[in-house]
């Protein structure tokens, strides 16, 4: 008996394999950056995608360096049309209850208002950077980072950007 138990312990290690997502699926899941929520296409959007859609630089101060960075990319508000979010003339009544919420791979989760984000109402300016100083954001930082130039705090510029959820508040 005690041979069968030590054998059987000896096993269950063997069992219990951790077994890490390879490199190469990591990136691919890292690399979508998903819109989602109260929209009328969902959207998947990849670096390539972003490469080809309107392009923004925004030349940023970064207070914690106290260096300028340069930052390029699509205009948030860009991805949320495409996703069929009421902007422009159609950002009205019930439309202005209509939050966005952006969450990062690490946990990290911000807020925008959708009437912050539309050119009708102010200039933000908010982007989806995939480069800074033109190169290609590390791994730290991306593959995708909103970047919200007015703020006068950088805690609404999020690193490694993973979804972007709208949400309509029910009256």
């Amino acid at each position: 008996m005690n041979r069968f138990l030590i054998s059987v312990l000896l096993l269950l290690p063997s069992s219990f394999c951790y077994c890490p997502r390879t490199p190469a699926q990591s990136a691919s899941a890292a690399t979508q950056l998903t819109v989602r929520g109260d929209v009328e296409k969902p959207l998947s959007v990849t670096l390539e995608d972003l490469r080809h859609m309107p392009r923004k630089t925004l030349k940023v101060m970064n207070p914690h360096e106290k260096k300028e960075e340069s930052y390029e990319g699509v205009l948030l508000a860009e991805l949320l049309k495409r996703a069929g979010v009421p902007l422009g003339a159609q950002l009205r009544g019930a439309a202005m209850s209509t939050y966005v919420q952006a969450d990062a791979a690490d946990g990290y989760r911000v807020i925008f208002s959708l009437a912050e984000l539309d050119a009708d109402f102010q200039d933000s300016g908010v982007i989806v950077a995939d480069t800074m100083n033109g190169a290609p954001l590390d791994d730290k930082s991306g593959p995708f980072r909103l970047v919200a130039p007015h703020d006068k705090r950088p805690a609404r510029w999020i690193r490694m950007l993973q979804s972007l959820t709208v949400v309509r508040i029910p009256k």
